[in-house]
């Protein structure tokens, strides 16, 4: 059956105009769905690199001295770090006062400052074990996390005489002469010792190492630090607090007198600047 021109007409224009126009649809279809299905985009927030180990270095200003330190810790969470610690540093009686004499005599030598009435140079060695907890959220990149630590252990101060230059007057064949002998403090030269007049200036050099004496005890710290980046690769932190050591027996850092007295114990307040480095 012949089919008429109009017929014919009709089919052809449906096909030119149907066949892209389903396919429109179909993009139309293809970019909705993508639009209803597709995942939605997670906004990360930094958090830092999450570490296991961390070594760090303490420079430590106190009451009455100065400490170096070493740290080496184990990060167990976000907020919480196990450390061991190891310092050394120095310890001073708040009532010395370093002046000098600047002595007239014919000596051929310029006098040194001393401090009166010092015994010994104290020096401590701490080790300790403590804890270092976040009280803050974690803290963003470049950001400042605050938080509290404590700590104990054993301490050990090592004591090392004190020498003075000390004037004495003697006569021989008829003529009076002057010497000037260091000498630590003891017992028989106590008066001299503590005779503003007979004391010419501190002694030169690292004398008293071979006389040293140890003292044992044990040694505590309470702190709050403020951690740039708490958790990015390199550590750095500000820590303020208070420290303090027991001993088993009685400092001598000055003679004692009837004005002073010595004690086994020392507490501090601290300004703590820490550098390291964290690592897997």
């Amino acid at each position: 059956m012949l089919l008429s021109y109009r017929t014919v007409f009709f089919r052809g224009i449906k096909k030119i105009f149907l066949v892209p126009a389903l396919m429109i649809l179909i993009s139309i279809s293809d970019l909705e769905a993508q639009k209803s299905f597709q995942p939605k985009q997670v906004e990360f927030e930094w958090k830092g690199i999450v570490y296991r180990k961390e070594t760090t270095g303490n420079f430590t200003l106190h009451t009455n001295g100065y400490t170096l330190a070493y740290n080496s810790g184990k990060i167990k969470t976000y907020y919480k770090t196990n450390y061991y610690h190891v310092e050394i540093g120095t310890m001073s009686d708040p009532r010395e006062q370093k002046q000098n004499k600047n002595i007239p005599l014919s000596f051929n030598k310029v006098s040194q400052s001393f401090r009166f009435g010092k015994q010994n140079h104290m020096y401590v060695i701490r080790a300790g074990k403590g804890v270092k907890r976040l009280l803050t959220d974690k803290a963003k990149r470049k950001g400042v996390a605050i938080g509290y630590n404590y700590e104990a252990g054993p301490s050990l101060a090592v004591l090392r005489p004190y020498y003075l230059e000390l004037i004495y007057n003697f006569e021989q064949n008829g003529r009076f002469y002057n010497e000037l002998r260091a000498e630590k403090y003891s017992e028989e030269n106590a008066g001299k010792f503590l005779d503003y007049n007979s004391i010419f200036g501190g002694a030169p050099g690292g004398r008293g190492w071979s006389e040293v004496s140890l003292v044992p005890g044990v040694q505590g710290k309470l702190g709050l630090f403020f951690s740039l980046g708490a958790f990015e690769e390199y550590a750095k932190a500000v820590e303020v607090g208070i420290m303090g050591d027991l001993y088993i027996r009685k400092i001598p850092i000055m003679v004692e007198t009837n004005t002073i007295s010595s004690k086994p114990y020392f507490v501090n307040f601290y300004l703590s600047l820490e550098f390291g480095k964290r690592k897997n």
